[in-house]
């Protein structure tokens, strides 16, 4: 790799945008997906209001999650493998067309006045579907659309994109909710997926690359499970990740943390719920210098001890704005991760076995939170909440620590020459 001229400051400060210069399918994919995913979550904080006015049941509304979890995890793996079999650009173009004909379907029952719950999980899940098989197509084409020392400005990027719907997304949907009704939040997400589909529409044609050993067979999910098993350094992505969202996962506790510790109420949960993805946003506009870092396993480990760390303080912290502020760290270390994670998944792992990573990565990304859930709520009411949160994140400290020292080739890792 030939030394480049030093980039300017401001560019090493900010988010690098260099691949939305350099790369129109990448420009047209990402402006696309930032659109559509804030329509999607529009959508979904507007179903779980219909669903309370429709029920009044709490209880009801938690199922609207359920409904998504379960198709996340189970198809997630499959939408890799098929990702690993066909065009795709044509997988994305399905998958984003049924979860456009999804919100239709909600948009026009709505308009109809048709109340039944049943519809709205039932599309709740397809949605997942087609979520877990667009998104391993899509991850596995940024690395067919970039160089490799582009790979961590893009996702960067897509961080940005992702805790910005997280935020924005839900705000404006209950303002266009309490606006103009259900059928608009729905109709608004039906023109976000144009966007979309526009950048899928536009994209070349992107088949699995063939290794050449032999006849192309069909993808296997316990293939590229295998896979992985063979691949210390990606396995060690799966691990470092799994200690802090499974460990040191402490929104479960919120409710409980928000009148205990600090006397407020549902908008000082709603406090503590913005704060991590506060912080992730700020983590992805101040990214243009996680470009220069080449030690990615090194940094993996590192940013996971900080986020720990910065929930453990969480922990001890008596005063809101302080509580606050390691969420808001907490955060930004989880966005520094998510980014070099992301990098080694893509950088490291054959072009014919990026679906399937990508489902793997699927299923952790979604089930490992929630484990982490229901051990913090357990572990608060078997001791305490400040024992949850502040032996969570030491414990994540610990499990990192020792990964570290039992991988010490995961801390060499370089991103010029990155080894699976």
């Amino acid at each position: 790799m030939t030394d480049q001229p030093r980039p300017p400051l401001r560019s090493r400060i900010f988010a690098d945008i260099t691949p939305l210069r350099t790369s129109p399918d990448y420009r047209r994919l990402w402006f696309g997906n930032t659109v559509s995913w804030m329509g999607q979550q529009m959508t979904a904080l507007a179903v779980s209001l219909q669903v309370y006015a429709i029920t009044g049941s709490t209880f009801s509304v938690g199922l609207v999650g359920l409904c998504s979890l379960v198709p996340l995890i189970v198809f997630g793996l499959y939408g890799g493998a098929i990702a690993d079999t066909v065009d795709r650009r044509k997988l994305g173009l399905v998958s984003a067309g049924g979860a456009t004909l999804m919100s239709v379907v909600l948009a026009g029952a709505a308009l109809l006045g048709f109340r039944q719950v049943w519809l709205l999980y039932t599309v709740v899940a397809l949605q997942a579907v087609c979520f877990a098989m667009n998104s391993p197509a899509r991850s596995s084409m940024i690395p067919r659309l970039l160089p490799p020392e582009q790979l961590p400005a893009a996702n960067a990027l897509n961080s940005l994109t992702s805790n910005l719907g997280l935020m924005g997304g839900p705000m404006l949907g209950g303002v266009i909710v309490g606006l103009w009704g259900y059928q608009a939040a729905y109709l608004i997400d039906v023109a976000a997926f144009t966007g979309s589909l526009y950048a899928m529409w536009r994209l070349p044609a992107m088949r699995p690359e063939h290794d050449g050993d032999g006849p192309r067979r069909r993808a296997s999910v316990l293939d590229g499970l295998r896979f992985l098993a063979t691949r210390p350094n990606l396995r060690m992505t799966f691990f470092s990740d799994m200690a802090a969202m499974v460990l040191a996962q402490p929104r479960a506790l919120f409710p409980a943390v928000a009148a205990l510790w600090f006397g407020g109420d549902a908008k000082t949960v709603g406090l503590l719920v913005a704060a991590p993805a506060l912080g992730a946003v700020l983590g992805g506009l101040f990214s243009g210098w996680l470009g220069g870092i080449r030690r990615h396993g090194l940094a993996i480990m590192l940013s996971v001890a900080a986020w720990g760390a910065a929930i453990a303080a969480f922990g001890l912290a008596r005063h809101l704005w302080l509580g606050l502020f390691f969420l808001a760290v907490a955060g930004c270390a989880d966005t520094i991760s998510m980014v070099f994670r992301s990098t080694m998944l893509q950088a490291a792992t054959p072009d014919q076995m990026r679906g399937r990573l990508q489902g793997v990565f699927i299923v952790v990304v979604a089930g490992g939170p929630r484990l982490g859930d229901f051990l913090a709520g357990s572990a608060a009411d078997l001791a305490s909440p400040a024992v949850a949160i502040v032996g969570g994140g030491l414990a994540c400290v610990l499990v990192v620590a020792l990964l570290g020292l039992g991988r010490r080739d995961f801390l060499r890792y370089d991103a010029r020459d990155p080894k699976p």
